[in-house]
């Protein structure tokens, strides 16, 4: 009998269930009744506290086109994984006792950056693991793209689309604000997509004189409105060039905003006296269906991940090269972003057909 463990970790998406179906129906037809999934609660809270369920195989069957995941998700800081709970246990230590209590013979882990950190610390321990790789973001390095990225774009271009007639008939300036912290796949893809004007990236700090001058130049072309995407971590020249500490200092001590998007609604108002409104999609870029191309994915990473594990090749995190399924060991994405190049061939396109990155 094979033994082996599922958990999803980190922020949901929605292509979480139709991987993990993918994993188990590749189990299933490999093994027959000779497999047993074990699925953890909460992530990798689950595996620490030794919350867990057995799966059947029904519970994998009407999954493919739901969002969300059936096993719940946590977030776990990969920084704070060393350090004891608040009832001193050692969660690493916890996390291998119930690997080794349920004699697992690998452990799947869909998840994104933080969460793939925190499988090559078990891996290096000695335990089989086997990474999937999920973000909305598409931040994760060694994979052209993860699951759930294309479904959030859907989502967020649809944000746009439905903002441009809105602000065509008031002659307004919109500024929908895009899921992305530290990196823009996501602003970017949408913004292309959704026909933005300008789109405002993590990686392309931004002047807000050139964002203005953008805005009047439609003006002079008799085109009264326009369509502003922009990262929840888009920056300015002028706090991309302070350290972290000087940044954190000046935003204790400045305007108080609820993000970037109010921030430069309210310096864009006051520079071009342009009626500026702010549309914020939010966790919706998380929610619904998987769209066609991530139910593909999903099976098809699950598929070779199970494949990788009938194989007894751990240590390693399945991913999409050049539209083909590999693996790439966790030590090598394991902490490191897979960054927009501000000299991409993609980003050159958007500025060949007009679009300002504010730069």
């Amino acid at each position: 009998m094979k033994k082996v463990g599922l958990l999803t970790s980190g922020g949901d998406c929605q292509a979480l269930n139709a991987t993990m179906r993918g994993i188990a129906k590749t189990l299933y037809n490999l093994y027959g009744d000779e497999v047993e999934i074990i699925g953890f609660e909460e992530g990798y809270r689950g595996l620490i506290y030794d919350d867990y369920r057995v799966m059947k195989k029904e519970d994998f069957s009407g999954i493919l086109t739901v969002g969300g995941t059936m096993l719940g998700t946590s977030r776990t800081p990969f920084k704070l994984i060393r350090e004891p709970d608040e009832n001193g246990l050692n969660k690493v230590a916890a996390m291998i006792h119930t690997y080794k209590k349920l004699k697992l013979d690998c452990l799947f882990v869909l998840g994104g950056n933080g969460s793939l950190k925190t499988a090559n610390l078990l891996s290096e321990e000695g335990l089989n693991v086997i990474g999937l790789p999920k973000t909305i973001d598409n931040d994760l390095w060694g994979t052209d793209v993860t699951f759930g990225f294309q479904s959030a774009v859907s989502i967020a271009t649809s944000a746009i689309d439905s903002i441009h007639t809105t602000a065509a008939s008031h002659g307004r300036v919109f500024i929908v604000e895009v899921m992305g912290h530290k990196v823009g796949w996501l602003t970017l893809y949408a913004g292309i997509a959704g026909g933005a004007d300008i789109i405002l990236l993590p990686e392309i700090p931004y002047d807000l004189d050139k964002i203005c001058d953008a805005l009047k130049e439609r003006g002079k072309a008799g085109k009264h409105f326009s369509i502003i995407a922009v990262a929840e971590g888009a920056i300015s020249k002028e706090d991309a060039a302070l350290t972290k500490k000087e940044l954190k200092k000046k935003r204790e001590k400045g305007e108080k905003y609820p993000s970037v998007a109010y921030e430069l609604a309210a310096k864009i108002g006051e520079k071009t006296g342009q009626e500026v409104r702010v549309t914020v999609p939010g966790h919706m870029q998380r929610g619904g269906a998987p769209i066609p191309y991530d139910r593909v994915l999903s099976t098809r990473l699950g598929a070779e991940a199970a494949r990788l594990f009938d194989k007894k090749k751990f240590g390693l995190m399945v991913a999409a090269k050049n539209n083909e399924i590999t693996s790439i060991p966790l030590k090598e994405t394991a902490g490191k972003l897979k960054t927009v190049d501000p000299k991409s061939e993609i980003v050159r396109a958007a500025k060949l057909t007009g679009i300002s990155f504010g730069d």
